[in-house]
């Protein structure tokens, strides 16, 4: 445990944020899984939503630091590849 005042305080801080990272990132993967999941089951509709869903979520990751941007459009160009030839399909 730091003896200083203020190392004291970064510490709160960084447990702070480390709870809400992981939150967000946990809400993220699931949003992930549920897109991919919806692909698996060939529900198109399903599928689009929890893309949109996904997207916005992994758009937002990135802005909060929780994702590198190019992390992100990967897999938002992996999920959209993969619910557009299920689309192509119906």
């Amino acid at each position: 445990m730091p003896n200083i005042k203020s190392a004291e305080k970064r510490v709160k801080q960084s447990e702070k944020r480390r709870i809400r990272n992981a939150s967000q990132k946990s809400a993220l993967r699931t949003a992930v899984k549920a897109a991919e999941v919806a692909t698996t089951q060939n529900d198109v509709e399903k599928a689009k939503d929890a893309l949109l869903n996904a997207t916005k979520k992994l758009d937002k990751a990135v802005t909060k630091g929780l994702l590198h941007k190019n992390a992100a459009a990967r897999k938002k160009s992996r999920l959209a590849k993969k619910v557009n030839a299920l689309s192509a399909q119906a």
